[in-house]
């Protein structure tokens, strides 16, 4: 029987402190849905200096963090939604994104947006497939929120 687990972790493991009232990640089977990560210090949870560039690459880094605790990587990303507050960001996003992956790139969606949390430019979101097994899961899920 497939059971939803949400999960959250800490900076400890490398991912930033939550928002709001949400998992970091839920899985659900063999599908692993990672919220939004913002370009935060996972150590202070604040917003990190630099350009669109810099902060997409903190973003990488937190879901790269998440990813880590299930044994997963960015290449087993299925589906990437990216929200830009400028859409003018667009190339500059796309040169720092394909480095991201070293297989084929994944299903994704990019869209603008007027806000995001904590002042940010940038924020990724993914649908992730996973090849362990649930019944293997990473440490404790936290209570649903």
């Amino acid at each position: 029987m497939i059971v939803k687990q949400s999960f959250g972790f800490t900076a400890a493991e490398g991912v930033p402190p939550q928002v709001g009232p949400f998992s970091h990640a839920t899985r659900w089977g063999d599908t692993l849905y990672v919220t939004g990560q913002m370009p935060t210090d996972p150590a202070t949870g604040k917003l990190i200096d630099g350009g669109l560039a810099e902060q997409a690459n903190q973003v990488m880094a937190n879901l790269a963090a998440v990813l880590a605790q299930f044994g997963a990587t960015l290449d087993d990303a299925l589906m990437v939604r990216v929200y830009l507050t400028d859409f003018g960001d667009f190339d500059v996003f796309n040169t720092e994104y394909v480095t991201w992956f070293s297989g084929p790139l994944p299903s994704r969606t990019c869209v603008g947006v007027t806000g995001l949390a904590v002042g940010a430019a940038v924020e990724v979101d993914l649908i992730v497939g996973l090849s362990q097994p649930q019944s293997n899961p990473p440490p404790a899920p936290t209570e649903e929120t």
